[in-house]
């Protein structure tokens, strides 16, 4: 199984980026989960535009991959532009969206009490309208992630790690669940 992460921070340093590694470390055997490496290089979305070779990748990765993970910070209440212009860009024309009927799974950390929760029910929100087929539970919310995670990036904190376990067992299973 291959799935594909989309994470809605371009700091190479950042906790998100690192929760897709750990997320990717605790799937079962035969899943690999690669991230998506170009969303700094789509342009704005711009719907007069002809399709620029950046969104093609883009959509072609999407159509190629089995599920996705969307992973994202929380910016003013909601999801990163970054993500929100892929998510615009993938999506379009709707009927021929690769987003169209994928299973995906989502999940989130930041340094304060939220954990991003507030940018992942606005994805979950967003994903209805691409009919996006988000995973409900389990849910990865992780708060103060400054103390979950040690200075080279990794979990350092044993529930979030059997919680991403879980969370990675249960992908597998919504994914194989809605596969065609």
């Amino acid at each position: 199984m291959r799935l594909l992460g989309l994470v809605g921070s371009l700091r190479r340093a950042s906790h998100n980026r690192a929760l897709l590694r750990a997320i990717a470390a605790e799937l079962p055997d035969g899943v690999m989960l690669e991230e998506y490496p170009r969303l700094g290089d789509l342009p704005l979305f711009n719907s007069e535009l002809e399709l620029p070779e950046p969104v093609a990748d883009l959509k072609a990765a999407i159509a190629a991959a089995d599920g996705l993970v969307f992973v994202t910070p929380e910016y003013n209440y909601s999801i990163p532009g970054v993500l929100k212009n892929a998510i615009d860009w993938a999506s379009r024309p709707p009927s021929t969206s690769p987003l169209r009927g994928k299973p995906c799974g989502l999940a989130s950390t930041s340094v304060g009490i939220s954990g991003g929760m507030r940018a992942q029910y606005h994805l979950r929100q967003i994903l209805l309208y691409t009919n996006t087929l988000a995973m409900v539970q389990p849910e990865v919310i992780i708060p103060h992630s400054k103390e979950r995670f040690s200075d080279e990036l990794t979990i350092t904190d044993e529930p979030t790690r059997a919680l991403l376990a879980r969370f990675g067992a249960e992908l597998v299973a919504w994914v194989r669940k809605l596969a065609p």
